[in-house]
């Protein structure tokens, strides 16, 4: 009884082991880095231009970046809590998201950002089929 129990078990095993690599493998959409921005109350026009000009930048500074889409706040339901600004990025896999994350020229955008930002959130998923 014992033996069919453990082969019960290991079979088990061996199927969520499957499952799991089979869920890893199906990252086949792409990887998206959502960065929302709420600027300092005075925070300049040219200060803010600055930063969205830095940021569309970064997608000509760094090969890993697949695509950069961004915009202003437009929604009507004012749910917004102050944030303003929304970058969309894109890439291939996890390996080149963190290469972009330790990346010089993100880093430098980082010192650009940091005094004019009031609050940031960053949400990263796999696009789903």
């Amino acid at each position: 009884m014992k033996t069919l129990a453990l082969a019960a078990a290991l079979v088990l095993s061996i199927a969520m082991t499957g499952l799991t690599a089979d869920a890893g493998a199906k990252k086949k959409g792409k990887l998206h880095h959502v960065v929302a921005i709420k600027f300092k109350e005075g925070t300049s026009k040219d200060q803010i231009k600055a930063v969205e000009t830095a940021f569309i930048d970064l997608k000509k500074k760094i090969k890993e970046v697949n695509t950069l889409k961004w915009g202003t706040n437009v929604s009507p339901e004012k749910h917004d809590k102050g944030f303003t600004h929304c970058f969309l990025l894109t890439f291939k896999s996890e390996k080149d998201r963190d290469a972009y994350l330790v990346h010089p020229d993100h880093k430098e955008f980082g010192k650009l950002l940091g005094p004019v930002m009031a609050d940031v959130f960053v949400v990263d998923f796999w696009s789903q089929k």
